[in-house]
């Protein structure tokens, strides 16, 4: 019995941060069930890059770095460049006279984003941007994906997939299946400053990050603003540091709380344990990185290979449409 399909992609906008690294570990633990399509979605970076992509190349080789590093094995998953595959675009070129506007205009993510980025300086008021969704409904349906993982977030998308699936196969042939979510248990990480994690902040702690700079990152969070001494009780509900230890040390976050309400450890001793703990999590994957990075052309012919395969499926998918629809 073949596996089911999964596909996701993420953007190389920048450095990967530890909010990624959740996100690429529930990748890792899908691959050995599914038939797994990772890509790097360098066509949807666009979208609210297209003014400068001098980065472009180079954020991609970096991704796929840190897709390794982690745990990614090319050997079980396919990893690939969007843009190596042209039947994404024209697979949403033809989702594109089928799709009704305002099915796009009701994406939730649609207005919020654009004035998120409208506040900082950028304008992405674009075709593109209005149309990434069903781009994203292309990169899914071209593979013929069962499931997609996402958080709750991105449901709206997923549902948008699926309706396009629907019309598409009512108008023509029943081409494609309705790609289902694996909703993913990915905690959210706040950024050392409270607000969400963001290189554009400087409150990311980039994977694979140096030990100094880990030290830095965390020195540099928000803890108890009503905590003046050490022996103040403390409130870690109110501590970003908490909320790194109750994911990262569970099985010592009631110790570390009764500690801290009792006035027993202190915000830098605290900020030293999670140093510690990130550390350990963060020095086999930096020394993989490296070993990776060390090896001439490795990265892009695993890029290239896995273009290859997926090129073979998504051409015979649009084999399959191209039949259905200029017949």
């Amino acid at each position: 019995m073949s596996k089911k399909v999964i596909v996701s992609g993420m953007r190389p906008t920048g450095k990967l941060h530890l909010g990624h690294l959740h996100v690429l570990e529930n990748w890792v633990s899908l691959q050995n069930e599914y038939d797994c399509h990772y890509f790097v979605a360098d066509w949807h970076a666009l979208s609210t890059t297209f003014e400068d992509n001098s980065t472009m190349t180079d954020n991609t080789r970096e991704m796929a770095a840190d897709w390794l590093a982690v745990g990614l094995d090319p050997a079980k998953s396919l990893l690939f460049v969007q843009s190596d595959i042209m039947e994404h675009a024209e697979l949403h070129l033809i989702l594109s006279m089928l799709t009704p506007l305002s099915w796009l205009e009701r994406v939730p993510t649609f207005k919020d984003q654009i004035q998120q980025l409208k506040e900082r300086g950028k304008d992405i008021n674009t075709y593109g941007f209005l149309g990434y969704p069903l781009l994203q409904a292309a990169d899914v349906m071209i593979y013929k994906a069962d499931a997609v993982p996402v958080g709750e977030d991105q449901l709206p998308h997923l549902e948008l997939s699926r309706e396009v699936a629907r019309r598409f196969n009512h108008l023509y042939s029943p081409v494609f299946p309705e790609p289902q979510g694996l909703v993913a248990k990915v905690p959210l990480l706040p950024g050392t400053d409270g607000r969400k994690m963001s290189k554009s902040y400087s409150n990311d702690i980039a994977i694979g990050a140096e030990p100094a700079v880990i030290k830095e990152r965390i020195n540099a969070m928000i803890t108890d603003p009503a905590r003046i001494r050490k022996t103040d009780p403390g409130h870690p509900e109110v501590c970003i540091v908490h909320k790194y230890h109750s994911i990262y040390l569970p099985d010592n976050l009631a110790a570390l709380e009764e500690e801290c309400r009792g006035g027993k450890i202190g915000c830098v001793a605290c900020k030293r344990v999670l140093a510690e703990c990130l550390e350990g999590i963060m020095e086999p994957i930096r020394e993989r990185r490296k070993e990776l990075i060390s090896r001439p052309g490795y990265i892009d012919d695993i890029l290239l290979d896995g273009a290859k395969q997926a090129k073979a499926k998504a051409g015979a998918t649009m084999e399959e449409v191209r039949q259905v629809v200029f017949r």
